[in-house]
């Protein structure tokens, strides 16, 4: 059964932390010493960094709704409205930077505490932190796919080529949606030109698994063993609402690998976690290298 922790409440104790949360803390640091430790990391690990994720606290999915992969195949003007929705709101994901979350995982590797790192997340922040070998579950925004020839190329270049097409276009986005979906007025879209493969004139997508799409099976197999060497499956900052992720955490249960989780309100896999804390995952992961150390 799962030993829950929360933070609701003014902060306090010695780690920078509830002193309720910092308890469950050093517990986690026990667990965490031991090594071998497969992170699987979500949304919650990037909302620091001021990217938005899907489902908030309450894990209930925002108002908005993700592209599928249906749609975007099916639909030239499925595929206008994404990417001028994207030109804009991917220079959003560039420009954020790693957060105290994502560089005490990049640290937990480094001391050889962290065996794995699995993210559900696109932007590249765990890299950018300083972490190795991260399994990119759903894909990356800094690539981009041709669905007819398969060649990947980077966004960077596309963005040269969408800039060239669309000279003097200057929408204004309303919001910026998780995955760097910027909100546009519909006029700002139908003005947009996008464009196709250099080389075979193919349909272009973004380099992520969309909602409706399969990650790639070995992919999820090199997860799976990864998971299965764990000594401790660390999840942070995921609903786990998704079975993409949640699978990951199934399989460590039925093999009696120990669940920890730190997430910003309930998750799927709280039933089958050891330890879970409701706290932002910055200061505690903050806090846990600091027990550690």
């Amino acid at each position: 059964m799962a030993q829950a922790m929360s933070d609701r409440g003014e902060p306090g104790g010695g780690l920078g932390v509830l002193p309720q949360v910092a308890g469950a803390v050093e517990w986690l640091a026990d667990l965490v010493a031991d090594g071998d430790v497969v992170v699987l990391s979500g949304a919650g690990i990037s909302t620091e960094s001021g990217i938005p994720d899907y489902r908030g606290e309450t894990g209930r999915l925002r108002r908005a709704r993700p592209m599928t992969y249906q749609t975007f195949v099916g639909s030239m003007e499925a595929r206008r409205r994404y990417w001028a929705r994207s030109h804009l709101g991917w220079r959003h994901i560039v420009e954020a930077r790693p957060n105290d979350g994502h560089r005490a995982v990049a640290e937990l590797q480094r001391l050889g505490l962290v065996s794995g790192i699995i993210t559900q997340n696109v932007d590249g922040l765990h890299q950018a932190a300083g972490a190795r070998d991260v399994i990119e579950l759903h894909g990356s925004l800094s690539r981009v796919l041709c669905l007819g020839c398969g060649r990947r190329s980077s966004r960077e270049r596309l963005d040269r080529r969408l800039r060239a097409a669309n000279p003097g276009w200057d929408a204004r986005p309303g919001m910026i949606n998780p995955d760097g979906d910027a909100v546009l007025d519909d006029a700002d879209i139908a003005a947009f030109t996008i464009v196709d493969c250099e080389d075979c004139g193919g349909v272009l997508k973004p380099d992520v698994i969309f909602f409706g799409e399969n990650v790639p099976r070995p992919r999820v197999e090199r997860c799976y063993a990864l998971t299965e060497r764990a000594g401790l499956l660390l999840v942070l900052g995921s609903s786990l609402a998704v079975m993409s992720g949640y699978r990951f955490v199934r399989h460590a249960a039925e093999r009696d690998i120990p669940i920890a989780i730190i997430n910003r309100g309930p998750t799927r896999g709280d039933a089958h976690a050891l330890l879970t804390i409701d706290a932002p995952l910055g200061a505690t992961l903050t806090s846990l290298l600091a027990v550690l150390r």
